[in-house]
């Protein structure tokens, strides 16, 4: 019942955004920008490129993302869709869910641009198996993002600077996640094996996700109901 509920709300977000692509063109225009941009600081093909591929990757992921989050909770303040909502027989966590649902899946689309963006701008080849791990990785990382900037897209919905609170509060949240994947994903992308002395990050991610995701279905309540 409540995953149900929860893929019904997902759902409901996903039709709303791909009908007005608001955040959905805007952290794409973003995170393509920002590619071009350090494209031109770095020679397209060379060794350096793999040093810093997982940082300037996470680092475009996560600000694109906090232009997805922020309209997580921000859409249903017009005609009080957020308290008919809230007042609606689906439980709160279901609530949580289907929005983290639905920014996970919009963040993954970018995401996916935006690697595609990225080898096509720095000359990077990425195999097969590489391809997978790196998603299995981003979807880890991302679902952590999510899970954080979901729960503070509610608790800032209600702020006048929601857009400039929400990135201050998720960011320091984020720091074990966003260096597990950075680190991961500059392995992944020299062809180095992330099962080694690296499987302990990826244990943070899975460990990450598990706990935040526990602590928000479980709080999200107070969050949205006080």
């Amino acid at each position: 019942m409540l995953l149900r509920q929860a893929l019904t709300i997902a759902a409901k977000d996903l039709r709303s955004e791909l009908r007005t692509k608001e955040a959905l063109n805007a952290s794409l225009a973003f995170s393509i920008v920002i590619l071009v941009l350090f494209s031109f600081a770095f020679d397209p093909g060379s060794e350096t490129i793999m040093e810093f591929s997982g940082g300037l990757l996470w680092l475009v992921y996560s600000f694109a993302g906090a232009l997805v989050l922020n309209r997580s909770f921000a859409r249903e303040k017009d005609n009080d869709c957020l308290d008919a909502l809230i007042a609606s027989p689906a439980p709160p966590g279901a609530l949580f869910l289907g929005k983290a649902l639905a920014n996970c899946a919009l963040l993954l689309a970018v995401e996916l641009v935006s690697l595609a963006a990225f080898a096509l701008f720095y000359d990077v080849r990425i195999g097969a198996h590489q391809f997978w791990l790196i998603l299995m990785v981003t979807a880890l990382a991302t679902w952590a993002m999510t899970v954080i900037g979901t729960m503070f897209s509610a608790l800032t919905v209600n702020l006048r600077l929601r857009e400039l609170m929400l990135p201050i509060l998720v960011y320091p949240f984020m720091i074990p996640a966003l260096m597990a994947a950075m680190l991961l994903t500059t392995d992944l992308m020299a062809g180095m094996s992330i099962w080694g002395n690296d499987s302990i990050w990826v244990r943070v991610l899975v460990a990450f996700d598990f706990v935040f995701t526990a602590l928000a279905v479980v709080f999200i309540d107070v969050v949205l109901v006080g």
